[in-house]
């Protein structure tokens, strides 16, 4: 029998029906003068950000968007990006998140999945789109964020959306096998899951008083829900970053005094690292979440001595749930190293890997997830969909315990994914790109630890007779077709590859020699 875990009131009626855009339009009416956006020094008050993207969705009208088309949305932390992600939802048409970081044979694949009628981009990116014969809309050359009496001149169509049915936001994942699929998140998922971090927090922070640091990529579910939508529905300011840099960072928490930082640890780990050396005031963090990578035991300690009584909450989620489903407590009994306790209205249960049966308190077995923030499905994939969503159970592929006071912990993967940087990286996915090499033979991918990744992608290479190949110029040409988190950082040559005697490659027996050679080297 599964224990039950530490009750938390429902916000099921607190769930608000509709389009997830009533977010920033209640906002704008709320804290209409107050400062929503600060990028690169540019500031913009709710009042502002609300009829600019107004505008943006009247221009997108314009170029044919109506509900339910999908649109692409490739752009980095900026205010562009929160302009385009409500314009679009205010059209009641769907966001496809993009890492401006894919090229071009990554951005193929995902067109192919999800037909966007449109893109939204930099003109930097205008080689990657080309081949896909896409309209675009590139942000520099033809949005404008100057106030202007256009702002005050909208007209835009009416549209219903059905909150619990309509498809906000496609976000990419690999799942469980390595392909990507698109995970289709209603309004009524990302709604639910920030009304339900927002109850988890109670106490801890106020609506029209906080500052959010947005250094987690908004293309990320992690920094949109947890950053975007989380501080626009709580009335906050968000600083915005467009890729982590310590130096740049600290500098932001220094000038804007942010209340709230929630990053990933290899931003924390750099934080640490710098600190060593140079003086670091991190006084005005209230609260700090750590998600997508398992935090050091030690990090959170030295990162909350460091930040003189601020608090780490680790928490789990997933692309599927938009995507938080477990946190550590803010307030009261909080266990470093476990996920924390379930959100309110989320349901857990701990399986038996083989026979499927519930297990009980400290027994390992695959965590699954029931809640108002689990997807509604993969987009156009009912095989995959069935895989992993059983009678509103969503499988997460990890294997987890809980304990007596209904803490989760995570002691495993079921799936083969690696966590790097925060990022999820899928072995395939890299492997199927590395065998359009001419002179690769066979290539097995794999994650290694690593101190300030979490983990690092390793390959090991098997070449093709007569062909000659160095790691510096497999490397080169990786980059040219892998978003650089996903490029291997350790490429070693081999004459074979270890099998079973079926031919399947032996993925987990090459990252343990490779585990074992770190140590045996003193890493």
């Amino acid at each position: 029998m599964n224990p039950s875990v530490t009750k938390q009131k429902s916000v099921i009626d607190q769930i608000p029906e509709g389009s997830l855009f009533q977010f920033l339009e209640e906002s704008a009416v709320t804290y209409g003068d107050r400062i929503a956006v600060i990028d690169d020094g540019r500031e913009f008050t709710y009042d502002t950000l609300y009829k600019q993207t107004l505008h943006l969705s009247s221009l997108l009208a314009s170029k044919g968007v109506t509900q339910g088309d999908r649109v692409m949305l490739m752009l980095p932390n900026c205010v562009e990006y929160v302009l385009s992600y409500y314009a679009v939802l205010r059209l009641g048409a769907i966001v496809v998140q993009v890492n401006p970081g894919y090229q071009r044979e990554e951005l193929s694949h995902m067109y192919s999945i999800a037909e966007p009628c449109l893109w939204i981009g930099e003109s930097i990116h205008k080689e990657k789109v080309e081949p896909l014969k896409l309209q675009c809309l590139f942000v520099d050359e033809e949005l404008s964020t100057g106030t202007n009496e256009d702002l005050e001149r909208v007209s835009l169509p009416e549209v219903a959306v059905n909150a619990s049915e309509d498809v906000a936001v496609i976000q990419f994942t690999g799942g469980t096998t390595g392909i990507p699929k698109g995970a289709m998140l209603t309004h009524r998922n990302l709604m639910a899951n920030v009304v339900q971090t927002f109850a988890f927090a109670h106490g801890t922070y106020e609506r029209g008083e906080e500052v959010f640091l947005g250094v987690s990529p908004f293309y990320h579910v992690l920094g949109m829900s947890s950053v975007m939508n989380q501080g626009l529905y709580a009335g906050a300011t968000i600083v915005t970053m467009r890729k982590w840099n310590v130096e740049q960072g600290l500098r932001l928490i220094e000038t804007y005094e942010p209340t709230y930082f929630p990053a990933v640890p290899t931003i924390y780990i750099s934080i640490l690292d710098y600190a060593k050396e140079h003086p670091v005031n991190l006084k005005s963090f209230k609260v700090m979440t750590s998600g997508s990578a398992p935090m050091p035991v030690e990090i959170i300690r030295q990162m909350e001595r460091l930040s003189d009584g601020g608090v780490i909450s680790e928490g789990y989620g997933l692309s599927e749930s938009s995507p938080t489903t477990h946190r550590n407590p803010f307030i009261g009994l909080r266990k470093i190293g476990s996920i924390g306790i379930p959100l309110p209205d989320t349901e857990c249960r701990i399986i038996h890997v083989d026979h499927g049966v519930d297990l009980g308190i400290n027994e390992a077995g695959e965590l699954l997830i029931k809640g108002p923030q689990v997807m509604k499905g993969y987009f156009r994939d009912v095989e995959s969909t069935a895989m992993q969503l059983q009678d509103g159970w969503l499988a997460t592929g990890d294997i987890a315990t809980v304990d007596e006071d209904g803490y989760y912990y995570i002691v495993g993967r079921k799936k083969e994914m690696v966590i790097g940087s925060g990022y999820n990286i899928y072995p395939n996915e890299v492997e199927d790109v590395l065998y359009t090499h001419e002179s690769i033979l066979e290539v097995s991918v794999y994650g290694v630890p690593d101190r300030y990744r979490g983990e690092t992608l390793a390959a090991s290479v098997v070449l093709k007779k007569g062909t000659a190949l160095t790691v510096d110029e497999l490397r080169a040409w990786c980059k040219e077709r892998l978003a650089a988190y996903k490029v291997p950082k350790m490429i070693e040559f081999r004459k074979e590859l270890p099998k079973t005697n079926v031919g399947k490659v032996l993925r987990r027996k090459l990252a343990e020699e490779h585990r074992e050679r770190l140590k045996a080297n003193g890493n």
